[in-house]
């Protein structure tokens, strides 16, 4: 079974005003609550309604590339116009990528050019998620997607016609708590299929992955 990775769905208290921000920050247009797709192969962003608070770091961040030093720089400084703010995970002081959060307080990078990883990927050059080989294998069979690394834990798979990476970098050093922020939405064809490849059905629009991450299915 091949699924379709067709939006990113990611809670927000407020939905315009977070797409706002997006859309400013990757110079997208927004239409109400939902960035469209860009590109082939693209994907929708859309900010779903949730007043509850953001605990801890989401288990998916964006990173963004930078075409130069200049472009990387232009990037960090309209997310700060946009209302982002720098944040301090843990990174070194020699570490290139500037890591930010948006308006509400969900985490993402953006890196300086010259990463081969992300080399003609995108502007969003990828999901970078927490998660273990094994959810890595699931994503790769479930979407039909190439893998593009797979060593030790750390995997990342990409479109056979390109653009954004998804990457887990070995499953998390804290307890998932509550639902997800950031959860992919597919189009499958059957998704009681999803359940063969080692998902388990949380409602009948949502499944978890072996790692217990939330992903939303349209019939």
């Amino acid at each position: 079974m091949t699924a379709a990775f067709v939006a990113l769905e990611l809670d927000a208290a407020d939905p315009r005003g977070l797409a706002q921000f997006w859309a400013g920050v990757l110079r997208r247009e927004v239409d109400g609550t939902m960035l469209p797709p860009v590109g082939d192969p693209g994907f929708a962003i859309r900010f779903v309604p949730n007043p509850e608070p953001k605990i801890g770091l989401n288990q998916m961040h964006f990173d963004l590339t930078s075409s130069s030093l200049a472009d990387q720089q232009a990037t960090v400084e309209r997310a700060l116009a946009f209302g982002g703010q720098h944040l301090d995970v843990g990174q070194l002081p020699e570490e290139e990528h500037v890591v930010l959060a948006d308006p509400e307080g969900n985490e993402f990078c953006v890196v300086p050019p010259g990463n081969d990883f992300l080399r003609d990927t995108g502007v969003i050059g990828c999901l970078s998620c927490d998660g273990s080989r094994a959810v890595g294998l699931f994503w790769h069979r479930l979407l039909g997607w190439p893998l593009v690394w797979d060593e030790g834990e750390e995997t990342a798979i990409q479109s056979p016609r390109g653009g954004t990476k998804i990457s887990w970098g070995g499953p998390a050093d804290r307890p998932k708590v509550g639902r997800n922020r950031l959860r992919l939405r597919l189009d499958v064809p059957d998704p009681d299929a999803l359940t063969a490849l080692g998902a388990t059905r949380l409602d009948d629009t949502t499944y978890a992955d072996p790692d217990g991450n939330e992903l939303c299915v349209s019939g």
